[in-house]
């Protein structure tokens, strides 16, 4: 144990010694409960890296005087699955349960997470998995419906500052080290919520000297990288985050989720695309410019690359937040979506039709349309929507910017259209 990382070594050993989810196991709360009761049922903890899952699965096991198997999804396969199942059924001729933990386990594919469904089912295994990923996308129906999942949080800094306080302290920790305040709070505010990386970070730093200062904690943490998994749950949030800004003319915290996204690795395309939506679904004719220049934004990208191009993506993102905004035309195709699913039939108006052939002219097609510039007062007064749906009125301009201009215009003509 000596000889083990700082991180393993400040492991909890107890419930009271968990910090940052009092959610779970505070007084009356799910797990403490669960251990209280003498209950030990399948689990799915999901949370950020470090922020305690092992370290739950462990004390659930100890508490309940389970056997504890871990295994990592990421090198496990069936046959592993099958060789812990063959030593549940003996320590269940013991009287002992088995808990499997599995790390990662949205790293398991269908067919593999489909192995522990009788097993977990029986009770044989008390299944405990550990996932960064939203259980919804990445774990099959079949087994969440046999496993309670646990949301646990980032570990705030407030309490990633404790825990590196107890490690300088503890026996087990770094007792002969000592650390300025001013670098262990710099480190407890890095980690993301990380304790893991924390302990890590603190044990790297005393090993440069027995006082740990801002900038060995520095050192230890190297170049940081803002956490990001480009294909979960944090990346969707992210990109989330940066259209509502623009859309709330938020123009800073717009550009601080574009920075956390491009210094995270995200596609410069994706986000490139995701501006050309914006500029249409939040902007719109509010000011046209927005589209031409987030297209713009989409071509330096991807003629540049990165990091040249990125401030093409900076440029669209400060015009797209400032501009006036309308949801107008989006409002618009949503309403004539609806109405031409709701009307699939509804017939086009005979003198809108198509006439290229003297038979069709036989038939009414075309007959009596007015042709717009030899009769502009009888183009106004012709229908051209269905008859069910001449009342209908799909797009409503604002006043947001050059859309005012368009009101304006767009009341005068149906002024015309509904004028005797």
């Amino acid at each position: 144990m000596l000889n083990a990382p700082l991180a393993e070594r400040m492991r909890p050993q107890t419930l009271e010694e968990v910090v940052g989810q009092p959610h779970l196991t505070g007084q009356g709360k799910p797990l403490r409960l669960m251990l209280e009761r003498g209950q030990l049922s399948s689990l799915i903890l999901w949370g950020s890296p470090g922020c305690g899952k092992t370290t739950l699965a462990r004390l659930i096991s100890s508490l309940a005087n389970a056997q504890f198997i871990g295994l990592s999804a990421v090198s496990a396969g069936i046959k592993d699955v099958r060789d812990v199942v063959g030593h549940a059924e003996t320590a269940r001729g013991f009287g002992q349960r088995t808990v499997l933990f599995l790390d990662e386990i949205h790293r398991f594919n269908k067919a593999q997470q489909d192995a522990l469904l009788p097993h977990v089912e029986s009770g044989l295994l008390v299944l405990i998995g550990a996932t960064t990923e939203n259980p919804s996308f990445e774990i099959n129906s079949a087994l969440r419906s046999r496993a309670r999942t646990l949301k646990l949080e980032p570990i705030p800094p407030e309490e990633i500052l404790g825990l590196l306080n107890r490690a300088l302290i503890d026996a087990r920790g770094l007792p002969n080290a000592k650390a300025d305040l001013d670098a262990l709070e710099a480190l407890s505010r890095a980690v993301d919520g990380d304790a893991r990386k924390a302990l890590t970070a603190l044990e790297v730093a005393a090993q440069t000297g027995e006082h740990i200062t801002l900038e060995s904690i520095r050192e230890a943490l190297g170049a940081q990288t803002p956490a990001m998994d480009k294909n979960g749950e944090d990346f969707y949030n992210l990109i989330s985050a940066l259209h509502k800004s623009v859309r709330a003319s938020h123009v800073d915290a717009a550009l601080y989720w574009l920075a956390r996204m491009i210094a995270g690795g995200a596609d410069s395309l994706y986000v490139a695309r995701r501006l050309v939506r914006m500029a249409s679904e939040d902007i719109g004719l509010a000011d046209p410019v927005a589209l031409r220049l987030a297209i713009a934004a989409k071509d330096s990208a991807e003629f540049l690359g990165s990091p040249e191009g990125d401030l093409a993506l900076a440029q669209a993102v400060v015009y797209l937040a400032l501009a006036p905004k309308s949801n107008s035309v989006y409002t618009a195709w949503k309403a004539a979506l609806e109405a031409a699913q709701q009307h699939t039939g509804a017939p086009v108006p005979l003198h809108l039709r198509n006439a290229p052939t003297s038979y069709m002219k036989t038939l009414g097609y075309g007959k009596g349309y007015a042709y717009y510039f030899d009769d502009p007062e009888g183009s106004f007064k012709q229908t051209y929507l269905p008859s069910e749906l001449e009342q209908n009125h799909f797009y409503v301009a604002t006043g947001e910017g050059w859309e005012e201009k368009i009101r304006t215009r767009l009341e005068a003509l149906r002024t015309k259209f509904s004028s005797p």
